[in-house]
């Protein structure tokens, strides 16, 4: 299996009596992940429109990374391997004739930090972007949020470039029938 040119090779047996330690692979993606959550967090929430369904989404997406751990051959590309396996679990999601019914709310009792403050204007277009269905929202967080082309963006939802494009321009057409113009100062 590949995700952008990341090789993935089959998990070598363990035979009986092995005592060989996985403390190494432990550490190594350990030390990954402290450096990359934040960024697979932020994506998610992107794509979701939540905190606590983004922090969801990461924690499948590390589970099912760190039963791969040891089958990445190529751990300079881990970051879209990661990436892929995101959108992947996302784009499941979509999927499901059956969703779990979650009821979420704006404030949880606890909270660890503070949500970014936004100024009224970006706060009204994430507002917009939210309301998006989630195909044309994941297509604008991927391409404008996260800079992704066209192409990269059609490989991660698997979907053609024509379908990033017609979604893209239904959603920035959405976007701009609900954002009120701005007057430029002359």
């Amino acid at each position: 299996m590949t995700a952008q040119g990341v090789q993935v090779r089959s998990r070598p047996r363990k035979r009986r009596g092995d005592t060989r330690s996985s403390a190494s692979t432990d550490v190594e993606f350990a030390d990954w992940m402290a450096a990359r959550q934040g960024a697979l967090v932020r994506t998610a929430y992107l794509l979701t429109g939540s905190q606590h369904a983004a922090e969801d989404l990461v924690q499948a997406t590390l589970t099912k990374l760190y039963l791969a751990w040891d089958r990445i051959a190529d751990r300079e590309h881990v970051d879209a391997y990661a990436r892929r396996a995101l959108i992947n679990e996302h784009r499941s999601t979509w999927r499901r004739s059956t969703r779990r019914l979650e009821v979420l709310s704006e404030a949880p009792p606890e909270t660890g930090h503070e949500p970014p403050s936004y100024d009224g204007e970006r706060e009204a277009v994430w507002r917009f972007v939210q309301a998006l269905p989630p195909r044309q929202r994941a297509v604008i967080v991927l391409r404008y949020y996260e800079d992704l082309s066209e192409r990269q963006t059609a490989d991660l939802l698997g979907i053609s470039t024509g379908t990033v494009k017609s979604q893209a321009s239904r959603a920035l057409a959405s976007l701009r029938d609900r954002v009120p113009a701005q007057e430029e100062d002359r």
